[in-house]
C-alpha cells in the first residue's frame, strides 16, 4: 500500500526532528567533554561514546571536531539573518537591522552556558577561533547583501558593507563585554551604550588632513 502524501511529509517531519535532536545530544556531550578535559585533548571516539553514537553517524553530523562548536554559532547566526528576512520591506532597514541584534541577544539568554563555553574553547584552540573568523566573514558579507537588497540611493554598495560591518562589530563588543563578566553583565547595557555613543556622535571617525570633522548628528547638537 502506497503512503499518502501526508503520511510522507509526517514521516519526513518526525526523521528531521529525531534527526536535530541527535545533532543536539552529540553537541551537548562535545561542550561537556571540551570543558572537563579541554578541546586538544578530547578525541572523536570520546565524544561517540558519551553520545551513545558511532563514530561514522557522528562524522555524519559533524565532519571536524571544530564543528562541534562552530556549527552552534553559525546556526545562530543564520538565525538572527533570517529574522532580518523575515522583516517587511517597507519599514526603515535600520529598524529591519535592530533584529539581527535582538535575535543574538535572545540567543545569548535562551543558552549563556553554550555561548561562554564558545568563547572559552575557542581561546584554547587555534584551530576553533580560525573557523570563528571564517565564519564572523561570511556572515558580514550575508549580512551586507541583505542590507543592500532593502536600501537605496547611491553607493549603496559601499553604504551596506560599513553597515554590516558596524553591526557585527556592535554585536562583538557586547558579547566580549559580557564574557569577560562571566555571563553577568547586562548585554542589553552594554549594547545601548554603543548604540547611544554612536548616535550621538560620541565615536571619533578618521579624518584626513584638509577635510572638516564629520558634523555631529541632530542627538548630539545643541538644543
Amino acid at each position: 500500500m502506497f503512503e499518502s502524501d501526508l503520511e510522507r511529509g509526517k514521516s519526513v517531519g518526525l526523521r528531521e526532528i529525531k534527526m536535530g535532536r541527535t545533532r543536539r545530544e552529540i553537541a551537548d556531550h562535545a561542550f561537556a567533554l571540551f570543558q572537563s578535559q579541554g578541546f586538544e585533548s578530547t578525541t572523536i571516539e570520546q565524544i561517540a561514546t558519551a553520545a551513545e553514537v558511532g563514530t561514522r553517524t557522528l562524522y555524519r553530523y559533524y565532519p571536524t571536531k571544530e564543528s562541534l562548536i562552530v556549527d552552534f554559532v553559525e546556526s545562530s547566526l543564520r538565525g538572527a539573518i533570517a529574522e532580518m528576512r523575515e522583516q517587511p520591506m517597507d519599514i526603515p532597514v535600520p529598524r529591519a537591522l535592530y533584529t539581527v541584534i535582538a535575535t543574538v541577544l535572545r540567543i545569548i539568554t535562551e543558552d549563556a552556558q553554550r555561548v561562554l563555553a564558545v568563547y572559552l574553547l575557542a581561546g584554547q584552540a587555534p584551530s576553533v577561533q580560525a573557523r570563528l573568523a571564517d565564519v564572523s566573514l561570511r556572515w558580514r558579507i550575508e549580512l551586507s547583501a541583505e542590507i543592500g537588497r532593502r536600501s537605496g540611493g547611491p553607493d549603496i554598495e559601499l553604504a551596506a558593507q560599513l553597515s554590516a560591518a558596524t553591526t557585527v562589530d556592535i554585536i562583538d563588543i557586547g558579547l566580549r563585554g559580557w564574557v569577560a563578566s562571566g555571563g553577568t553583565a547586562d548585554m542589553n547595557l552594554i549594547i545601548d551604550k554603543v548604540l547611544a555613543l554612536m548616535r550621538g556622535g560620541g565615536v571619533p571617525i578618521p579624518t584626513p588632513d584638509g577635510m572638516p570633522d564629520p558634523l555631529p548628528t541632530a542627538d548630539s547638537a545643541p538644543g
